[in-house]
C-alpha cells in the first residue's frame, strides 16, 4: 500500500477539517450563507416525489424560499414574496417584511396551487394564483404534529438548523425549557393559553413543556424538518416501562416451540419444561468467577436458540479484572477542597471480561463440548446466529490483541468448529473503523470488509463453504463506510476515500456497484468532501461538498449515474472575508523518503 500520511499528521488534519453540511466545517468569525440545503420533499400531480422545497437564510436576517422541479431541473422562488408580505400586513396587521417573510412550516399541494404555512402565531391557506389569504382548515394545521413523551432527557445530539412551532391549546400558560446535554432545564419563557410561538433550535435537541407549577406536560425532540409541538395534555406516546416479570420473559430463553426455558439457579444453567415447571440441570460447575449469568442487573442467561428448538448456545462468562485509574478535580463547582474522582480502566495484561459459547442438546440434557482453540482468547464474541436449518451457529471472535478477527462456525452434532472468514493481521485488525458484515440469508452469502490486499475492501463470501467469491471493491483506494446494502438490486451504496484521481484521498465521495464487482458508479464529483441527502424514492440526490479552503456548494444529481441536474446552492463567504478571514491552505508535499504523499492544510 503507498503511504499517505503519518499517523501524527493524520491526527492534526481531522482536528482540522469541518466545514459544514457533513461536508468539510472551519469555524470562521462570522457566519457563511447559503451553506446547506434542508430539502422537504412532496409528490408531483402524477404522485410523483419529484418536487421539494428549501429555505436559505441571508445576512441582516433575511431569508429566501425555493422551489425545485427536480424532473426539469427548474429552481425557482417558491411564492412571490412581495404579494404574501401585502396580503400577511393586511391581516395580521402586523409589520411583515418581503425578504424577512415569517413564514413556518410551508405545505404546497400537489398542483403547486395552494400553500398552507404558520406565521404571526396562526396557520393560514394562500391561493398561489390569486394570493387570496385565509385561515387554514383544522386538518391542514394539524399535519406535522410531532409526538410526545413524559421523561425528560438531555440533549445528545445536535443536527441541522430547523424550528418547534409550540402551540398552547390548554387554559393555563406554560413554560418552555430546553435540555443542555447535562440534562439542565435552561427556560426559553412562558407560552399564554392559547398562542404560538416558533422556536429556532437544532435537530437532536430536547425541549420540555411544564406547568406553571413545574409538571412536565410533554417532552419534545426537534426534527430536521420543521414539526408542530401540539401542548394539549394528550399525546404521551413512551411506552410504560416494563415489570420485573415483564423484563425477564423478554430477555429470557424460552424456545420457539414454546416447550422450553432457559433458566438459572444460582450460576449454573437449567432447562425448564414450561407446561409441567419440571427442572434438569444441564451444568453444575459454575461459579461467579466463571458463569452463565449475564449480570447482577440482568440475572438472566444469554441463550440462542436453533429455530427447531433442538439445541441452544448460552454464552459462560469470566468477569474481568477490577482496576481503577484515579484523578484529582482540583476545583469541583460545589465545593471547595479538591475531590478524589475514579473511573474503570484495565491495562495491559489485566485479564478482560471474557466469553465463551457453549452448546446443549435439548433432547439429551446435555451439553455438546466445542473446542475452542480458534477462539481462545478472546476480546469479544459477538453475532452469535444459527442458520435457518438448524444445522449450525455461528460467531463473530475478535481476539485480544486484535490481530485475528473471524466468522467461526459450530455444527450442532457435533460441536466441530469451522471458520467461515479468517482475517489475521501480523499488525493489527481495525475492528471498529474498517469493520463491516452483512449476511445475505437468503442467498447464503456474507459480504466483508478487509484490508487484506493493503487497501481498505469488500468481499463476498460463500457463508457455507467460507469461500470468497469475489472481490468486490478494489483498485489503489479505500471504502470508508457502507451506506446501503440493497439486497434485491444486488448493489452496494459506500463513500470511498482517494477514488477520484488527482484529489485529496482523504476527501470523501459516495459511490454504487454491484455484488459482483461489476457497475462501479461515482455519484459525487466536486473536489471536496461530499455529504448527500437522498430524495424518498432514492432517485434523485443533493450533494453539499467542501473542502478547508472552499465553501459548500450544494448539487441535485441524478443517484442512477451521478449526472447533475442543477446546481442549488453554492456558499457566499464574501462577510467573513469582508471581515479579513482567511481560509486554511492545504497542502501536499513528499516525507522523508522522497515517495510518501504528506497532506495537511496550513492555517495562517
Amino acid at each position: 500500500m503507498k503511504r499517505l500520511l503519518s499517523v501524527g499528521f493524520l491526527i492534526l488534519l481531522t482536528s482540522l477539517r469541518a466545514f459544514s453540511g457533513g461536508a468539510e466545517r472551519t469555524t470562521p468569525p462570522s457566519k457563511i450563507f447559503r451553506d446547506h440545503v434542508e430539502p422537504h420533499w412532496f409528490a408531483d400531480a402524477h404522485g410523483e416525489t419529484n418536487l421539494f422545497w428549501y429555505r436559505v437564510e441571508l445576512p441582516q436576517g433575511r431569508r429566501e424560499f425555493l422551489l425545485v422541479d427536480a424532473t426539469s431541473g427548474q429552481r425557482r422562488p417558491a411564492f412571490d414574496s412581495a404579494r404574501l408580505a401585502k396580503v400577511l400586513r393586511e391581516k395580521t396587521e402586523q409589520p411583515v417584511e418581503a425578504e424577512r417573510l415569517p413564514v413556518e412550516s410551508p405545505k404546497f399541494d400537489p398542483a403547486i396551487k395552494t400553500l398552507t404555512f404558520s406565521a404571526v402565531g396562526k396557520n393560514w391557506q394562500l391561493d398561489l394564483e390569486t394570493y387570496a389569504l385565509a385561515p387554514a382548515p383544522t386538518n391542514a394545521a394539524t399535519e406535522g404534529r410531532m409526538t410526545s413523551a413524559r421523561t425528560p432527557r438531555p440533549s445528545l445530539n445536535t443536527g441541522a438548523e430547523t424550528e418547534i412551532i409550540f402551540e398552547n391549546r390548554l387554559t393555563e400558560a406554560v413554560e418552555i425549557f430546553w435540555s443542555d446535554p447535562d440534562g439542565r432545564r435552561v427556560s426559553y419563557g412562558s407560552l399564554p393559553a392559547g398562542e404560538s410561538r416558533v422556536q429556532h433550535t437544532f435537530a437532536g435537541h430536547v425541549w420540555v413543556v411544564c406547568s406553571s407549577g413545574g409538571n412536565v406536560l410533554a417532552v419534545f425532540e426537534a426534527e430536521p424538518n420543521s414539526r408542530t409541538a401540539l401542548v394539549d395534555g394528550t399525546g404521551n406516546s413512551e411506552p410504560r416501562r416494563r415489570d420485573g416479570a415483564a423484563r425477564r420473559r423478554m430477555l429470557g430463553a424460552q424456545s420457539p416451540d414454546g416447550k422450553w426455558e432457559a433458566a438459572l439457579h444460582g450460576d449454573n444453567l437449567f432447562l425448564r419444561e414450561i407446561k409441567t415447571g419440571l427442572e434438569h440441570s444441564l451444568t453444575s460447575d459454575a461459579n461467579p468467577t466463571n458463569t452463565y449469568a449475564r449480570g447482577s442487573e440482568t440475572p438472566a442467561p444469554e441463550v440462542y436458540w436453533s429455530p427447531d428448538s433442538s439445541h441452544l448456545v448460552a454464552l459462560r462468562r469470566q468477569p474481568g479484572a477490577q482496576r481503577r485509574v484515579y484523578l484529582v478535580e482540583s476545583s469541583p463547582t460545589d465545593q471547595l477542597q479538591p475531590r478524589l474522582q475514579s473511573y474503570p480502566y484495565l491495562k495491559p495484561g489485566d485479564a478482560v471480561p471474557m466469553l465463551k459459547p457453549h452448546l446443549f442438546d435439548v433432547a439429551a440434557k446435555k451439553e455438546i463440548p466445542v473446542d475452542d482453540a480458534l477462539f481462545a482468547n478472546p476480546w469479544a464474541i459477538s453475532d452469535v446466529r444459527w442458520d435457518a436449518d438448524s444445522a449450525r451457529f455461528t460467531f463473530l471472535f475478535n481476539q485480544r490483541g486484535h490481530q485475528a478477527l473471524r466468522i467461526l462456525s459450530v455444527d450442532s452434532q457435533s460441536g466441530q468448529v469451522q471458520p467461515v472468514v479468517n482475517e489475521e493481521s501480523k499488525t493489527f485488525i481495525d475492528y471498529s473503523g474498517k469493520s463491516f458484515t452483512e449476511y445475505l440469508d437468503h442467498t447464503g452469502e456474507i459480504i466483508w470488509m478487509s484490508e487484506r490486499d493493503g487497501w481498505n475492501h469488500l468481499y463476498l463470501y460463500d457463508a457455507k463453504t467460507g469461500a470468497v467469491k469475489n472481490q468486490i471493491t478494489k483498485g489503489e483506494w479505500v471504502v470508508r463506510r457502507v451506506d446501503r446494502v440493497d439486497r434485491e438490486q444486488r448493489q452496494l451504496w459506500f463513500q470511498a476515500g482517494g477514488i477520484r484521481p488527482g484529489q485529496d484521498p482523504y476527501l470523501v465521495h459516495f459511490c454504487r456497484i454491484n455484488f459482483d464487482g461489476s457497475g462501479l458508479t461515482i455519484l459525487t464529483e466536486g473536489n471536496g468532501t461530499h455529504a448527500v441527502q437522498f430524495s424518498p424514492n432514492r432517485r434523485l440526490l443533493i450533494d453539499t461538498w467542501s473542502r478547508a479552503d472552499a465553501p459548500p456548494v450544494s448539487e441535485l444529481r441524478r443517484a442512477d449515474n451521478g449526472k447533475l441536474v442543477c446546481q442549488l446552492e453554492a456558499a457566499d463567504a464574501s462577510e467573513v472575508s469582508a471581515k479579513g478571514w482567511q481560509f486554511p491552505e492545504p497542502f501536499v508535499a513528499k516525507g522523508r523518503d522522497g515517495v510518501t504523499d504528506i497532506y495537511g492544510v496550513i492555517w495562517r
